[in-house]
């Protein structure tokens, strides 16, 4: 039913509710934000993805491509409670967006088609959630469609994200014959009709009743194997009441026990107000989720959800709009008011706080306060960045950042017209401080500019944002971060620096022993240092320099200066002078050492690879498959529905550069694809022969 979108909130805590909407493309998380935002009041009319009149699909680019690229946060009252809601990007590019957003969320409604079930994309930010420990429901979308499936889609929820689907609803009808869902804790059928507002609260038709107390007993059953409470009713009665049920849900929800599922079709307005009624009941408030943890001096402190606490804020995006720079931020504790004077703790920068504004999307409204738990824009500080720690500056506390994904894809840009040489740096400054995900250099040996990213489609919305803020660049072709490892390692290689320029020398001698690290480039790991000197022979200072040293050598590697990675380096001895050794010369003697052993032993280039899974028709599979091969791709795995084969393979991405329109071409324009980068692997010896100089 419509809630009043006037219904005060009568505590600001309890009451907020800071949630994500997380899905693989094209599920239809945009549309259900949407339905949110018609059914609390904050929008008149409901905004469609394919006529480009979304509220969260504010962009000239999203609406051309029909996709969301950007984080878009938007703020509604439903029932009394205040939803802060993030509708998320479902492209795989555009995953560090949703890594920030789900820095500072609470919670997340998981979005699935329900005759896709659980896809690539959709399980990447699921895992995402996992390591971020957001609790979530998962919401089966599309329930109206032809070949949808609820059952499947669980067991699909259930196989592939390893999680307990915990199943509220039973759908009413199939298909297009789709009209409502029977509510399985209050045993009421929920109708919805064609062009009217809200359901009708009936009793469970007569056909459906058997089928939904089998269910019904099914959920009482699951739930009590997993909740002592809920299982102890359940031994001593047969049964678990709903007051019960309601209580565990809410328990197994906030502790990732189980997940509550939900169904619906959000494009026909049916099941958004029982998923609005599921945010409140089970997903936590900034009161149930454990204190916000920073660090101050290298010691580990706590700072509570509490109003009076001194503020602390976390900066999760920053954009630039024709009226000024916004910068979004979660409060995790204390009381920001307008006016105030906020620390940058990293740097010791202090900025006023100008304006504070409560988003919906590109609209804002203005407030004079933001408390602990709430989500905001500021304006004002013009040097945070996403990432930053926000905080009071008599209680400084830095906060743990999102972390940043690492770019596989690069393309060299130059301005058309040297007047435009200022403008595309200043444009690609204020691209980078938006996106961090995006990475701006200027190549050493070329003096190009590269602009690196997470994908293709990445850094074609980035160039195309260029040209949109009048800026005409020319575009080199794509080209990928290939890496360089140790094949076969070398024992015992000797490095002595020696200087003597007038006046005082420089003297390091080391002995290195270099191995192979099967490890992920770009994880922790990828190089190890560890000393096994004995005797005092190179002191520890000097040892520190070494390893500085080496680390400084993985920046290039010996065959085309890719950054080196997977590998274990050994400082077995040295020998230093009483007067010429110091820290630069063993930091000067580690980085030219490794130099050597890298070029004495045997490398290996690496290349990203991503998995790629494509839809396509069954007359067209051979084709695709054969074009898979094409572009060194290696199947693993096949599935075929309805008409439909879905083909899983590994390709290198440096051969997924227009692949898209091949894929269109083979299938008549009816295929699909999505990647996700699945680390590195070794590139063969023969396409390796193409890619090194000489």
């Amino acid at each position: 039913m419509r809630t009043d979108p006037r219904h005060r909130i009568t505590s600001p805590l309890s009451t907020v509710r800071n949630i994500g909407v997380l899905a693989h493309v094209d599920a239809g998380k945009t549309t259900v934000t949407e339905r949110i935002l018609y059914l609390t009041g904050t929008t008149h009319k409901r905004g469609e993805v394919h006529d480009g009149t979304t509220v969260t699909d504010f962009d000239p680019q999203e609406r051309d491509r029909g996709i969301t690229i950007f984080a878009a946060a938007v703020s509604c009252v439903w029932d009394g409670h205040r939803i802060n809601l993030i509708d998320t990007p479902g492209h795989v590019d555009f995953t560090d967006e949703v890594t920030r957003s789900l820095r500072v969320l609470d919670g997340a409604v998981a979005v699935f088609d329900a005759v896709a079930g659980v896809e690539p994309q959709g399980e990447a930010v699921w895992r995402q959630a996992d390591r971020q420990g957001v609790p979530r429901i998962a919401f089966v979308n599309k329930l109206d469609r032809a070949g949808a499936d609820l059952d499947a889609a669980v067991a699909s929820i259930r196989d592939r994200l390893g999680v307990v689907p915990l199943v509220a609803q039973l759908p009413i009808g199939r298909e297009s014959g789709f009209t409502g869902v029977v509510d399985l804790l209050r045993m009421r059928a929920l109708v919805w009709a064609d062009g009217r507002d809200g359901y009708e609260d009936r009793p469970v038709p007569g056909a459906l009743r058997e089928e939904a107390a089998r269910r019904r007993g099914a959920l009482e059953e699951a739930v009590a194997e997993l909740h002592p409470a809920a299982l102890e009713e359940y031994c001593a009665g047969g049964g678990v009441s709903t007051g019960t049920l309601a209580s565990a849900l809410r328990d197994l929800t906030r502790g990732g026990g189980g997940v509550v599922v939900l169904c619906g079709s959000a494009y026909r307005d049916r099941g958004i107000e029982p998923l609005l009624e599921a945010v409140v009941a089970y997903l936590p408030s900034p009161l149930d989720v454990p204190a916000v943890r920073g660090t101050l001096g290298g010691e580990v402190r706590e700072r509570a959800a509490d109003p009076a606490a001194p503020f602390c804020g976390l900066v999760f995006k920053v954009q630039s709009t024709p009226t000024g720079r916004l910068t979004f931020l979660r409060a995790y504790a204390g009381t920001l008011r307008k006016g105030d004077v906020v620390l940058d703790p990293v740097s010791g920068r202090t900025e006023r706080v100008a304006r504070i504004l409560r988003v919906r999307a590109d609209r804002h409204a203005e407030t004079d306060v933001a408390v602990a738990g709430d989500i905001v824009a500021v304006v004002g500080p013009k040097a945070a960045r996403a990432g930053t720690t926000l905080c009071a500056p008599g209680a400084p506390l830095v906060l743990e950042p999102p972390g940043t994904a690492e770019p596989v894809v690069s393309v060299a840009v130059e301005a058309r017209r040297a007047p435009d040489a200022d403008r595309l740096a200043t444009a690609l400054g204020r691209l980078a401080e938006e996106d961090p995900s995006l990475v701006v250099r200027t190549d050493p040996e070329t003096g190009q500019t590269v602009l690196s990213g997470l994908g293709e489609l990445h850094l074609e919305v980035a160039v195309e944002t260029l040209r949109r803020h009048g800026v005409e660049v020319a575009v080199g072709r794509p080209r990928v971060s290939y890496r360089e490892t140790v094949a076969r390692g070398v024992t015992g290689s000797v490095y002595r620096h020696v200087k003597q320029d007038g006046g005082a020398g420089q003297f390091a001698h080391v002995v290195l022993d270099v191995e192979p690290l099967d490890v992920e480039p770009g994880t922790a790991g990828a190089f190890v240092f560890r000393s096994v000197v004995v005797g005092g022979r190179v002191p520890q200072e000097f040892v520190r320099a070494v390893e500085a040293g080496c680390r400084d050598a993985l920046a290039e590697g010996p065959l085309a200066g890719h950054p080196v990675v997977g590998l274990r380096v050994t400082l077995t001895d040295g020998a230093t002078h009483p007067k010429d050794s110091s820290e630069l010369a063993f930091r000067t003697a580690g980085r030219l050492g490794l130099r050597e052993a890298l070029r004495t032993g045997a490398m290996a280039l690496l290349e990203p690879v991503a998995e790629v899974t494509a839809t396509v028709p069954d007359d067209a599979v051979g084709g695709v498959l054969g074009d898979l091969a094409a572009r060194r791709g290696r199947v693993t795995g096949s599935t075929a529905r309805a008409g439909t084969t879905t083909v899983t393979a590994t390709v290198p991405l440096a051969e997924l550069f227009g692949y898209a329109s091949r894929l269109r071409g083979r299938t008549q324009g009816r295929g699909t694809f999505t990647t996700r980068p699945c680390g590195y692997a070794p590139v063969p010896a023969a396409v390796s022969a193409r890619l090194l100089p000489g």
